[in-house]
């Protein structure tokens, strides 16, 4: 069992930067791939981004592929996702989920925990 919690949302303005943090608790960390989805008021939780277990592994969405950086530091059992150059459309819920024992993925199903969520709001 892993609980994750993430933090670092809030309101932006269109070109500004954030960066979401995900501080986990339980098995040991260094066992899950990690990775962050969004979801906006009536759509589909969708990908954002994806590490793996070492941190040499990561992967993007498209949709923010340049502008957003992921990250993880097992001593301190927390990813992070750093957003830059944010637009209106990055407004979202943002979760974080992980995966034990397994490879990067973009498809949510895969992931074994999620947490609550932290929003993101970017003003145009």
């Amino acid at each position: 069992q892993v609980q994750l919690v993430e933090s670092g949302g809030g309101l932006v303005q269109a070109g500004g930067s954030l960066r979401l943090s995900c501080a986990a608790s339980g098995r040991t960390f260094s066992s899950y791939a990690m990775g962050w989805f969004r979801q906006a008021p009536g759509k589909e939780r969708e990908f954002v981004a994806a590490i793996s277990r070492s941190g040499g592994s990561t992967y993007y969405a498209d949709s923010v592929k340049g502008r957003s950086t992921i990250s993880r530091d097992n001593a301190k059992n927390t990813v992070y996702l750093q957003m830059n150059s944010l637009k209106p459309e990055d407004t979202a819920v943002y979760y974080c989920a992980a995966r034990f024992l397994g490879v990067e993925a973009v498809t949510r199903g895969v992931y074994d925990y999620w947490g609550q969520g932290t929003q993101v709001t970017v003003s145009s």
